[in-house]
C-alpha cells in the first residue's frame, strides 16, 4: 500500500468510503494478556477481588466496547456486529490472562478494530479493578492475530 486510506490528497483525515465494497462476513480475532503478581492472579481466579468478578466484569466490558468502537475510534465506521466473543485463558506459572476477542460482521468493511478494542478494553477493566491491590500489573501484546473476509481473504498472522 502506497498511501494512507484514512488522508486524502491534501493529508487531511478522511472515513474511507466504503459504499461501493460488497457486503461479505468478516470476522476479526485479537489477543493480548495481563501480568500479574500471582496472589492478584489467585484473587481473580478465585473470584475474590473487593469489586466483584473480574472476568465477568472484563469480558462484559470487551464486548460492549466492540459495539463503541465507532464513539472511541475517530474513523471506524459504525458496523452492525454479528458476534462479539471475548475469552480469557488463566495462566496459573506465568500469573497472566490471556485474553482473546473474535467480532464477526456481514458488512462491507472489516472488524479489526473492534477486536482490538474489544481486548484493550478488557484488559483495561482487568487493570482497573485489580490496581488497588497490584500496582505491577501490566497489560502486554495486544495484536490481530486472524481477520477474514473481504477482498483480501483470510489472513492469518499467528495461530
Amino acid at each position: 500500500m502506497d498511501e494512507l486510506s484514512h488522508l486524502d490528497s491534501s493529508g487531511r483525515p478522511r472515513m474511507v468510503d466504503v459504499t461501493g465494497k460488497a457486503a461479505t462476513v468478516r470476522e476479526a480475532v485479537a489477543k493480548g494478556t495481563v501480568r500479574m503478581q500471582p496472589v492478584t492472579f489467585e484473587m481473580i481466579k478465585s473470584g475474590a477481588a473487593a469489586k466483584g468478578n473480574v472476568l465477568a466484569v472484563a469480558q462484559l466490558a470487551g464486548i460492549m466496547a466492540a459495539k463503541r468502537t465507532p464513539e472511541l475510534i475517530p474513523l471506524c465506521h459504525p458496523l452492525l456486529i454479528g458476534e462479539s466473543r471475548v475469552e480469557f485463558d488463566l495462566d496459573a506459572t506465568t500469573s497472566s490472562v490471556g485474553i482473546t476477542a473474535t467480532v464477526r460482521t456481514s458488512g462491507p468493511t472489516g472488524v479489526e478494530m473492534e477486536a482490538l478494542t474489544a481486548v484493550s478494553v478488557a484488559a483495561l477493566t482487568i487493570y482497573d479493578m485489580c490496581k488497588a491491590v497490584d500496582r505491577g500489573i501490566r497489560i502486554d501484546n495486544i495484536r490481530l492475530v486472524r481477520k477474514s473476509g473481504g477482498k483480501s481473504g483470510t489472513i492469518v498472522l499467528e495461530d
